[in-house]
């Protein structure tokens, strides 16, 4: 399963907010979704609108990037079809919260706040207070309670977040980027010797893949909560990936040697991490991600960028 989310913050994303203020632009948007390469005239006929007026929506849908159109050859000339860009818009009231100091800009992304994956079973996410959906069932990954999420897993897959550049914003340029997150493998129950590589992909850029020893059920995580069973995975190891101008290290310790020049972030509006565990992978034994109210660090995934002025 694979679906794409938009998440709206209200405060900054205005095109978008803009693209969706007017039940027309709902209703447009909505027929687009459930008949991917419908044509102008199949559309103005199925939302009852004048043409003049759906030419006018679509344009404000296309420059807030939530429709794109194509021509395509017909019968007679050529007809413009219409795709949606994203499955699912999701508006949040609670934006992830930054911090900002000269030369530093650090935000944390809410668990549950993926906008794009494709998991595979056994899997499952939950809020500090109880199981979200149904266990081992990809559909859950979903579900709008995810919103609440602070403890996701899957066997193989990913799971994506899009963070805001606000290095960019700042007219700044990044001299690297970090992200921190608590990580274990996965595995029925838990098993200290359980090795799986965890791959972290910036903006379709593989930076390097780090290897969890195991998925840790010794002791009940420091904030895991009192309902959650022992015999379940505990708490993970705080993690941080950092790429730079020599590289890319976990901890410190060099694993690729991809740079912070290739992944062309002063390019983006927008920086998009992938969590993966590839089937393929020599140690594919899936992974935990521990967010706010479980593990032993109370925080969920964390990006930071280190800048300079231009």
């Amino acid at each position: 399963m694979s679906s794409k989310f938009l998440v709206i913050d209200p405060r900054k994303d205005l095109a978008a907010l803009k693209g969706i203020f007017s039940l027309h632009r709902i209703q447009l948007l909505q027929l687009i979704a459930n008949r991917p390469g419908i044509n102008v005239n199949e559309l103005t006929e199925a939302a009852v609108l004048p043409q003049s007026s759906v030419s006018a929506h679509l344009k404000v849908l296309e420059k807030a990037g939530l429709v794109r159109t194509e021509a395509r050859r017909a019968k007679k000339g050529n007809q413009k079809v219409c795709f949606a860009v994203y499955d699912e818009l999701i508006v949040t009231l609670q934006p992830a919260p930054e911090a900002v100091t000269d030369n530093v800009i650090e935000v944390s992304m809410p668990l549950g706040l993926y906008t794009n994956n494709a998991v595979t079973a056994p899997c499952g996410i939950c809020s500090n207070e109880g199981i979200i959906g149904l266990l081992d069932v990809p559909e859950t990954f979903m579900d709008p309670e995810r919103m609440k999420t602070s403890l996701l897993w899957f066997t193989s897959g990913f799971v994506e977040y899009q963070f805001p550049n606000n290095a960019k914003l700042r007219g700044d340029l990044i001299d690297s980027v970090d992200i921190v997150m608590e990580v274990s493998s996965e595995v029925p129950g838990t098993m200290a010797n359980w090795p799986s590589d965890i791959l972290i992909s910036i903006n379709g850029t593989e930076i390097g893949a780090w290897t969890s020893p195991g998925d840790f059920g010794d002791r009940r995580g420091t904030y895991t909560p009192a309902w959650w069973k022992l015999k379940g995975s505990q708490y993970g190891m705080l993690k941080t990936w950092s790429v730079g101008s020599g590289g890319t290290y976990v901890d410190g310790h060099k694993i690729s040697d991809v740079t912070i020049g290739d992944l062309a972030l002063d390019e983006h509006r927008s920086i998009r991490l992938r969590v993966e565990v590839k089937a393929e992978s020599k140690h594919p034994g899936g992974i935990n991600i521990f967010g706010r109210g479980f593990g032993n660090y109370d925080q969920d995934i964390v990006l930071r960028l280190k800048t300079k002025r231009d």
